[in-house]
């Protein structure tokens, strides 16, 4: 096997570096998101926070897409505006769940990180964003 691979790479290795660059890509990604206090919820995990415990919402994306559609009463904040603490109206809501939303969910964790360490204790990210709740036909509001 090791005598395909050098060739290979000897032949390739701008790919054989991306390769490798990628898997270290996965690796920590994975490591990060199985040892980070912030997990991820289904949608119906996030209804019932939202339902059952006032979880609060929190939609990372811009403005227009928040606008465009977001869950009922949610809080847009972008994850720069997180970052530099910023955080408005979202101060009197720290001893709530909080639920970080993004567009397809690949863009909450930093963000839901960054809130909880800001003394957030309960953050969670939302599994597939908000293109995963609309895929299911679940309700958004348009507007503010």
């Amino acid at each position: 096997m090791l005598q395909e691979i050098m060739p290979f790479v000897s032949k390739h290795p701008i790919l054989s570096l991306a390769w490798i660059a990628l898997l270290v890509a996965v690796i920590v990604i994975t490591f990060n998101s199985r040892f980070s206090k912030v997990k991820e919820v289904s949608r119906g995990e996030a209804t019932r926070l939202i339902n059952k415990e006032d979880a609060v919402v929190v939609d990372t994306r811009s403005r227009d897409d928040f606008h465009k559609g977001h869950l009922a009463n949610a809080i847009n904040l972008t994850a720069s505006e997180i970052k530099s603490g910023n955080l408005g109206d979202l101060e009197k809501h720290k001893a709530q769940p909080i639920i970080v939303a993004c567009a397809n969910g690949t863009a909450s964790r930093e963000p839901a990180e960054n809130l909880n360490k800001s003394g957030f204790d309960n953050v969670v990210m939302l599994k597939e964003g908000i293109a995963g709740w609309s895929g299911e036909n679940l309700p958004l509001v348009r507007g503010k």
